[in-house]
């Protein structure tokens, strides 16, 4: 006599990755990121997993190529930066505060230095990074349009000016260490954040910047 069989096989789930296996993938990341801020983004991968404390292998199980790596450096960032404009969104009453927190927040994360990155010939169009770039805009917005609507942010200003002020204030001048000139950058960027509360002192010339109008530069 046969068994009667289910018209629904069991669906067999993907083993979850193991936590001492998380925490070697984080410290790759947290590794390439250094070094990636540091030396630039050609890097030797057997720096970075020297840096991070484990095996070639292990660097190469996890991220089978530069481009790989480099992606998830680059997502790494902006979720960062995503979390600290949510961290200055929840814990601050006042949202010029706001603002501050996250643009003082995402230089931390050295977003200028990803420049190099994002300009090499990997897959910028990648749906890892499409998404990451969406979860920052919207945050952005979100931050900008809470300090506009409380007459605290000049109303000429668009997202696109303020991700360029940062990544260009975040990233060092030609011929400098990225590190050395972290002293100089909270300075320089709260002055940008002075002239960028309302009412603006002069008439800024052009029009405001979108996410649009970085893409298509």
């Amino acid at each position: 006599m046969q068994t009667a069989t289910s018209a629904h096989p069991a669906v067999r789930r993907a083993p979850r990755p193991r936590a001492d296996a998380l925490r070697n993938r984080e410290r790759i990341v947290t590794a390439a990121r250094e070094m990636f801020t540091e030396l630039g983004p050609d890097v030797p991968l057997d720096d970075i997993a020297r840096r991070a404390g484990v095996g070639n292998a292990t660097l190469y199980r996890h991220f089978p190529d530069r481009d790989a790596l480099v992606r998830e450096v680059v997502c790494s960032v902006l979720d960062r930066a995503v979390l600290a404009g949510q961290d200055a969104l929840a814990e601050s009453g006042d949202a010029f505060a706001a603002l501050e927190h996250f643009v003082h927040a995402s230089a931390d994360e050295r977003i200028g230095a990803l420049c190099p990155m994002v300009s090499s010939s990997f897959d910028k169009h990648h749906p890892d990074l499409e998404a990451a770039r969406e979860r920052v805009e919207r945050i952005i917005e979100e931050v900008m349009d809470r300090a506009k609507a409380a007459g605290q942010l000049r109303p000429d200003v668009g997202v696109g000016d303020v991700m360029i002020a940062v990544a260009q204030l975040s990233r060092p001048p030609a011929g400098t260490g990225c590190l050395s000139a972290d002293r100089f950058v909270h300075r320089h960027l709260q002055l940008l954040l002075d002239g960028l509360r309302a009412p603006g002192p002069s008439v800024l010339p052009g029009t405001a910047v979108t996410m649009e109008d970085l893409r298509q530069a």
